[in-house]
């Protein structure tokens, strides 16, 4: 129900995949290649009458189901007057709705059959779920689709004040934005609704009406534009009759129409923001494609090679190796038709010049030349094994085949494998100089930034040699 501080970055989808591999012949470069047949479980699609589409995952060896229910309606969707309508009337919906008048009974009624209620709201979708117990599937049905289709919307004064201390948590005490990925997708995307901040601001939040959100639910909350995901030891037959009762009533509709994201800006670009704290937050974002696109698969291997365990190279060059700071992450946003890829952390003020060198001399490694085989081939091998561990867990079945469908990029767990296993040392060669250029950097640095420091990262940014020009 509670909106996570920042957007999940999904560092990729989870899904399922299977183990073993053999490797190639000395010389040659090693090729990932699995000793037995893949079992990647079964997918059924449903579309019911109103357009709803609904997947089933068949996972008849665990013993829980997942229930997700997504729907395209987000930030994205919003104009500037009425942002943050989209996570407000995700809070509106655990308010109560017809079958179930207050947040007491509609919880109580899921719990009682193991489940728990939750829901989210990011930049391009939104999502509504719970756990549950296989047989029970249709009790989880019955709440999420009477709450999603018959929502009482009350209590909006009281909730307007829950979201306006949740924002507090992305401002400092002046009201200025210091969460790091508000501030870098405002470079990012400009006047676009990509940069607009998924709850909204205060004064907006105050204004908006009963009647914004009663028009923003009868607009996206259609049949159309709601996808469906159930995973667990379920029968499809089962899962569409149960969602054609409890959800096959709402209105048709029409799917949600994305404006086109804009080209990438030019820079190199710096914003600092300064903040009382005792380290300093920042973030460098690069360009990346949508998942459809043929490079997609080089972006994920090369997120891999930066940020995947303590082998990998930014933890090892920067931590482990150097101690400069503690937490370091790198992940990629996508959305239905662009993508960026952000390295994120956080240190100590008076280190933060040299950590931002350090990450931009790695990311010029990548561009100066290739990839040893053996760490392409263990990144590729890890990324299918990690698929292979999501079979293991309802919630990321629900996850793959429901975010996929609802951002109009299904694929299969066999295939995303295979794009990944094509990918070679040339290809991360060419899109690494192809992304990691001085004039796609967008740096956020937000922290306690005296002159010196600020005068130093600049010059790097602005002036690295490490990155090509």
């Amino acid at each position: 129900m509670r909106r996570p501080r920042r957007e999940v970055r999904a560092k990729e989808k989870a899904g399922p995949a299977q183990r073993g591999f053999r490797v190639a012949a000395p010389r040659a470069r090693p090729v990932a290649r699995p000793h037995r047949a893949p079992d990647w479980g079964e997918v059924d699609r449903t579309v019911l009458g109103n357009g709803l589409r609904v997947l089933t995952a068949r996972a008849p060896g665990l013993h829980s189901a997942m229930i997700a229910l997504y729907v395209r309606a987000g930030s994205r969707h919003e104009s500037p007057e009425r942002n943050g309508v989209s996570h407000f009337l995700e809070h509106l919906f655990f308010r109560g709705s017809v079958g179930f008048p207050d947040t007491v009974a509609m919880n109580a009624a899921v719990e009682a059959a193991g489940g728990s209620l939750n829901g989210i709201t990011a930049r391009d979708h939104g999502c509504y779920y719970t756990p549950i117990h296989p047989d029970d599937v249709g009790v989880g049905l019955e709440v999420l689709g009477d709450l999603i289709r018959r929502p009482l919307l009350k209590e909006m004064d009281v909730e307007r004040e829950v979201i306006l201390e949740e924002i507090l948590d992305e401002v400092d005490a002046d009201g200025r934005d210091i969460d790091p990925d508000n501030l870098s997708k405002r470079i990012v995307f400009g006047e676009h609704p990509l940069a607009l901040k998924i709850a909204g601001t205060p004064e907006i939040v105050r204004r908006l009406t009963p009647r914004d959100v009663r028009a923003h639910h009868a607009r996206f909350y259609t049949g159309a534009n709601l996808v469906l995901a159930v995973a667990g030891p379920v029968r499809p037959d089962e899962v569409a009759a149960l969602a054609d009762r409890h959800l096959g009533k709402l209105p048709r509709g029409k799917e949600s129409v994305d404006r086109p994201a804009p080209l990438w800006p030019d820079g190199p670009q710096l914003e600092v923001v300064g903040h009382d704290d005792a380290q300093a937050e920042f973030s460098l974002s690069f360009p990346c494609p949508p998942e459809r696109h043929p490079d997609y698969p080089v972006h994920l291997c090369i997120r891999r090679i930066l940020d995947d365990g303590l082998s990998s190279r930014l933890p090892f060059e920067i931590v482990e190796r150097r101690g400069l700071a503690y937490s370091l992450h790198a992940g990629i946003d996508t959305f239905a038709d662009s993508g960026m890829t952000v390295i994120d952390g956080a240190c100590a003020p008076r280190k933060l010049p040299r950590v931002i060198e350090e990450v931009l001399r790695v990311l010029g490694t990548l561009a100066e030349r290739p990839v040893p085989d053996e760490e392409l081939l263990r990144v590729q091998r890890r990324h299918r094994m990690t698929l292979a561990f999501s079979l293991d867990s309802a919630a990321d079945l629900a996850g793959w085949y429901g975010a996929g469908e609802v951002l109009s990029a299904p694929e299969g767990f066999e295939e995303r494998c295979r794009r990944v296993e094509r990918v070679t040392p040339d290809d991360l060669v060419r899109v690494a100089r192809e992304t990691f250029r001085r004039r796609n950097t967008v740096a956020v640095v937000v922290g306690p930034a005296r002159r010196r420091e600020r005068a130093a990262i600049e010059r790097i940014v602005s002036g690295t040699s490490v990155l090509p020009a």
